[in-house]
């Protein structure tokens, strides 16, 4: 087995930052050491020479499309776990709205094996729950899902789950995850017949943050919220994106005796509903990017830790899918291989601490998914790992992208953070802007 020591770095994790080393023996990480190297070590292993640069746990992305199958215009497996890698990120969770949808186990067992085959990083996948296909969860190895995702806002074909019985009977499995889009369809639909009638179909951008409103968000939050607490579920609203749903959390309790927690995303903690106007489109998410009050509410949160864990949602779509009017345009784009530095770059302006970024985007997310030995930089546990150079200026632009679907929101941006080196289970599959190909993550096991 290969053994690598990083040496001298920064090593941020658990909520400090010291000088430090890490030994790397083959998947794991072997030791972590305070201070000088010890005498002798450097000749027994490969030598990276860390100086100046962070050494931090790999990222964990709890929501991402990554296309396949069906899709894979917009994405792949393959593709899309490229960028997270070139982002820092080493495990993905993947989410069930594809062609077929992840509604069956033999769905299921097909995007583990294609991933198994391609995917550059760790890997698990969302189930998708239906009105119609609950006999299929009783199937289900619950060590090998992250949890059951429940679209309680319009969706892909029939993942739209408004039968009552049916949600009250996810929401009373033991020990199953439910994780949510909550927007209330009624609402959304009420709000977009209001809008045009007043001024017609072709609404532009600006009007989808009043159809996909806050209200729609807090109605369909809360409902759930009042249901999980009913019944005692574990219920996780992703992409949360008002102030007002702040309101359903708390941070008096550790995150381990949390039954309610929730997920902010990259791009409702860097935009707000001004950058409209220059962005257009390619803003356009479900939930919407909203006002700056509820930004800064969301980074709020963050601080407070009514927030528990900041994912992507990353969700490619071509570049002519995203044209038209804001009831045309598809909604979602790609953000995994810039979640890291867009957190690192309000590091540097003063938002978030080093510490706090590694607490949202790995320990939490491990911890809060139950992750079996990932999240941590810790002797014993797998070595997905990130260097940065937080000295280093780059800008986005089309011939540095990963993306499959060859643009970002972020193309012109100047980040003054760069990935240098993803470890990903101790190889280094990605270094210095050069995937390692045929280099293959591993399926998440999780603690149940």
């Amino acid at each position: 087995m290969s053994r690598i020591i990083i040496r001298n770095a920064r090593i941020i994790n658990e909520g400090e930052s010291f000088s430090g080393s890490v030994l790397i023996n083959g998947e794991r990480i072997e030791q972590v050491w305070r201070g000088e190297l010890p005498d002798g070590e450097a000749t027994r292993a490969e030598v990276v020479d860390a100086t100046g640069k962070w050494l931090l746990p790999g990222c964990i992305d709890d929501q991402v499309h990554f296309r396949e199958p069906g899709l894979t215009q917009k994405g792949d497996i393959g593709s899309e776990s490229r960028a997270a890698v070139a982002g820092g990120v080493t495990t993905f969770m993947d989410m069930p709205n594809t062609k077929p949808q992840t509604t069956t186990l033999p769905d299921l067992e097909w995007k583990l094996q294609r991933a198994a085959e391609t995917s550059a990083a760790n890997y698990s996948f969302f189930f998708g729950g239906t009105n119609t296909n609950f006999e299929e969860i009783g199937k289900l190895d619950l060590k090998r899902i992250p949890g059951l995702k429940l679209f309680l806002g319009s969706s892909t074909g029939n993942m739209l789950v408004d039968n009552p019985e049916t949600l009250s009977l996810f929401f009373g499995i033991p020990d199953l995850l439910i994780a949510i889009h909550a927007e209330k369809e009624e609402i959304i639909r009420r709000n977009k017949a209001y809008y045009v009638g007043l001024y017609g179909e072709d609404l532009d951008i600006t009007f989808h943050p009043k159809i996909r409103s806050e209200e729609a968000c807090y109605a369909s939050s809360s409902e759930a919220v009042e249901l999980a607490t009913r019944l005692g579920t574990h219920l996780h609203i992703l992409h949360l994106s008002t102030a007002k749903e702040l309101s359903l959390l708390d941070n008096k309790r550790p995150l381990s005796e949390k039954k309610i927690t929730a997920e902010a995303c990259i791009h409702h903690l860097w935009f707000d509903d001004r950058d409209y106007a220059a962005f257009g489109n390619l803003i356009k998410w479900n939930p919407a990017v909203k006002t700056q009050a509820d930004r800064d509410a969301l980074r709020e949160a963050v601080r407070l830790n009514l927030i528990d864990i900041i994912a992507t949602d990353h969700a490619p779509h071509l570049p002519a899918e995203k044209e038209g009017s804001c009831l045309k345009a598809a909604s979602g784009g790609p953000l995994v291989q810039h979640s890291l530095v867009a957190m690192l770059e309000l590091v540097r302006q003063g938002e978030f601490t080093p510490e706090k970024v590694v607490q949202k985007m790995a320990h939490q997310p491990a911890e809060l998914f139950k992750i079996k030995e990932r999240g941590y930089i810790r002797p014993g546990y797998y070595a997905d790992l990130v260097l940065v150079d937080p000295h280093k200026e780059w800008v986005v632009s089309k011939d540095n992208l990963f993306y499959k679907c060859g643009w970002s929101p972020f193309e012109g941006q100047l980040f003054h953070h760069t990935v240098e080196t993803t470890f990903v289970n101790g190889f280094p599959v990605y270094r210095n802007r050069i995937i390692t190909e045929g280099h293959h993550g591993m399926e998440v096991t999780y603690l149940r």
